[in-house]
């Protein structure tokens, strides 16, 4: 042993049998990078952290990382780094020493100076203290739950986010799950749904939900082409790292881009992508698959993805460039003995077709780079003559390692393709049979016309952490089962003498100037210049017009309205001092007011909500707006039941995203409840009415004027707070099928 390695072991005055094993090689790695002044920091650095009582691994850490720390960030952060271990030893945190070591160097390489490198330091150390429990909010006497998972979670969130977007995340999670330590353990450590979605907004990159406008035009202008785009995300699946492709669905595309280091943006990145995947669509055609070894459809997809490349080159030569710096460049002799090359051949033949200069000199390479070229310029190339030189250039150039398991595939991930799904048809055992077609029963339909749609997610106000939390509810929408249409008709009989009053207000109130709508296939009357001109054109032989007839619309008047229904359980409830319960008076009500709109005119919808938690808000149908008032709208009403709780935030969020596409001068959105917001996973009262507040601001944004009636005697205490002075409370609960269409005609004068 050499003076300078006892003096350090000396200095060091450890023990650890591993650590000694090691420290040799560490510090002459630490000479080698840091200065005199730097490997005196290390080392002392080094010997703190060996006492600090937690064992071998920080310290195996430290010696590990550190030189390289320094190295990218400068020698003063040694300080930093070995004080800041200090502290956390000192504390209730000690066992996240290690995870914390382990962070430096990927936190080093990604912020990329000693100035945000110390952000980082305290954005830890508030974490610690803000998650860590205290005692009489003073005395910290327990662990942080979630400081070791977010350290170890923190490589995969540097290379996504910045360290802006970080704070922003960190943040999230610690007050949102500041009193539920199990959830919080579960969002720092990336496996809750939560967790993913503040993180893909914090995002880096050309997101796709920023740019598609960007890209649809690009597709529409350049390539006459109208793609769906169905984002998906690599940043939770790194092991699997799907693939861009193209189905019935649309195109599949990862959710960002980042820019590369060669200057390629990641709206270049989709243009290159979308471009290839249209001249895909454009020129190539299906193959079976069956007719094919796994060897002949790789070297046959190469061709033909550079075929469709070639022939959308000479459209925009540019292209050649950009897919140029986005094609990797394998290295000819570069893999190993003994290893299967058939991959780096293919891409390396690849490349060559792709670019002019590409440097090889592979004869088989070479020869089937001319071969190509050939076909091509003879032209009316087509997919079926890729077939020929992908099989001719796997006979020729099999190797006996080629079947091997080891594959070498350096510089052979050309991101920018797709998977080539769409080239191949697959011939599956069955698929000759013919099944004789079973006739649907009746309640097969019935089935069907109940099943319900794919949940939507909305967001929904924070109002104690004052941002929204991302894609919370899930709201399920249905059309209600239908029920006796004639027990509706009862409802409008028994209040026969109140409907002839609406009436009369209604006439005053109705548009008076008609507007005639001609060429129509099915109208109110015939048009006979149209019918005349359309019989000539029979006798004469040409096809006549079949839109002969003719309708009329009211002129100066633009109202579009949505009622929205609380269907809480407390609708089932019979107010003090009466007989009927809140649902049978709020079904006189809504059928009187629906018969009053439908005499004016104005197009509207109904729409009933409840809800069990955030993950099952209903929303229910019962008229949309091209319905006219019916048996079949009648039908729903008479069915409607009560149930649940009252989650109104998204409800009212659904019912404005269907009336904002309703062209309308004035869209009213018109809520009839009987309490204040509430369900059975909120224990803070305030928190679901400051998101209804939130959400009638963001319907105010979209032109949507707001209007709640409430049934609650209470309703003053909170109503106000959400909709402000626009809302009506009715006390005596037996008026509302008289209050309910008049407070509407007031509304719409």
């Amino acid at each position: 042993m050499t003076t300078t390695a006892e003096e350090d072991r000396k200095t060091l005055d450890c023990n650890f049998p591993r650590v000694l094993s090691v420290l040799d090689d560490c510090m002459a790695h630490a000479r080698a990078k840091l200065s005199p002044a730097g490997v005196a920091a290390y080392l002392e650095g080094a010997r703190v952290i060996g006492k600090s009582g937690r064992g071998e691994e920080p310290i195996l850490e430290f010696l590990e990382e550190m030189p390289l720390v320094a190295v990218q960030l400068g020698e003063d952060v040694i300080a930093d780094v070995v004080e800041f271990t200090r502290m956390l030893a000192r504390s209730p945190n000690s066992r996240a020493m290690a995870p914390f070591l382990q962070s430096l160097l990927t936190a080093a390489r990604a912020l990329e100076s000693s100035e945000l490198f110390r952000e980082y330091l305290v954005l830890v150390a508030q974490t610690m203290q803000r998650t860590t429990p205290k005692v009489h909010g003073i005395d910290s006497m327990y662990d942080s739950p979630c400081l070791v998972d977010f350290l170890n979670s923190v490589p995969s969130l540097f290379g996504q986010v910045s360290l802006n977007g970080l704070r922003n995340w960190v943040d999230y999670g610690v007050k949102s799950y500041a009193h539920d330590p199990d959830n919080q353990r579960e969002y720092f450590k990336l496996l809750s749904a939560d967790s993913r979605a503040v993180l893909q907004r914090e995002r880096h990159g050309a997101l796709l939900i920023d740019n598609e406008r960007k890209l649809d035009l690009y597709l529409r202008g350049l390539w006459a082409s109208v793609l769906n785009f169905v984002p998906y995300s690599l940043a939770y699946d790194e092991l699997r790292k799907p693939m861009p492709y193209l189905d019935n669905l649309g195109v599949h595309l990862p959710d960002v881009y980042d820019a590369l280091p060669n200057g390629v943006s990641g709206v270049d990145r989709y243009r290159a992508l979308l471009a290839h995947i249209v001249a895909h669509k454009r020129w190539s055609t299906p193959l079976i698959a069956d007719n094919f070894s796994p060897f002949q459809r790789m070297a046959i997809e190469v061709f033909e993805d550079t075929r469709v490349e070639y022939l959308a080159i000479q459209e925009y030569p540019g292209l050649r460039n950009l897919w140029c710096a986005l094609h990797p460049v394998p290295k000819e002799g570069t893999c190993p003995e003994g290893w299967s090359s058939l991959r780096h051949r293919l891409y390396t033949l690849s490349r060559a077709l792709l670019d002019p200069h590409h440097g090889y000199t592979n004869p088989a390479i070479l020869k089937y780079v001319q071969r190509f070229h050939e076909v091509m310029q003879a032209g009316a190339t087509t997919t079926e003559s890729m077939v020929t030189l992908g099989i001719q250039f796997i006979v020729e150039t099999r190797a006996p390692n080629d079947s091997g398991a080891k594959i070498y595939f350096e510089d052979t991930e050309v991101d920018y393709r797709d998977d080539n799904r769409q080239m191949w048809r697959f011939i599956e055992e069955g698929d000759e049979e013919v099944y004789e077609n079973q006739p649907t029963r009746p309640q097969q339909v019935e089935e069907k016309e109940n099943e319900s749609l794919p949940p939507r997610l909305y967001q929904e106000w924070d109002y104690s952490n004052e941002h929204y939390r991302p894609d919370w509810v899930s709201l399920y929408e249905h059309m209600h089962p239908k029920g006796d249409a004639g027990y509706i008709d009862k409802l409008l009989a028994k209040h026969n003498m109140l409907a002839k009053r609406l009436k009369k207000i209604i006439d005053m109130l109705k548009p008076q100037n008609k507007v005639r709508i001609r060429y129509q296939e099915e109208g109110s009357e015939l048009d006979l210049d149209i019918a005349i001109r359309s019989l000539i054109d029979l006798k004469s032989g040409s096809q006549p017009d079949t839109r002969i007839n003719m309708s009329h619309r009211h002129d100066g008047r633009s109202v579009a309205v949505s009622l929205l229904l609380d269907l809480s359980a407390s609708l089932g409830d019979v107010p003090e001092g009466h007989t009927q319960t809140k649902l049978e008076l709020s079904q006189e009500a809504v059928s009187l007011l629906s018969w009053a709109i439908e005499k004016m005119g104005d197009p509207f919808a109904i729409g009933g909500f409840n809800s069990d938690t955030r993950h099952a808000v209903r929303y229910q149908h019962f008229k949309g707006y091209k319905e006219h008032w019916g048996d079949e709208v009648k039908a729903r009403l008479a069915a409607m039941e009560a149930g649940y709780s009252t989650r109104m935030g998204a409800a009212m969020r659904h019912a404005g995203h269907y009336l904002a596409h309703q062209e309308a001068e004035k869209k009213l959105l018109l809520i009839l409840t009987d309490g204040e917001p509430a369900d059975i996973d909120v224990h803070d009262p305030r928190l679901l009415i400051e998101d209804a507040k939130i959400a009638v601001r963001e319907l105010d944004q979209k032109g949507i004027y707001t209007f709640c009636i409430n049934l609650d005697p209470k309703a003053d205490e909170y109503v106000s707070d959400i909709f402000g002075k626009q809302y009506a409370v009715i006390d005596n609960i037996a008026r509302l099928p008289e209050r309910l269409p008049q407070l509407f005609m007031s509304l719409v004068k």
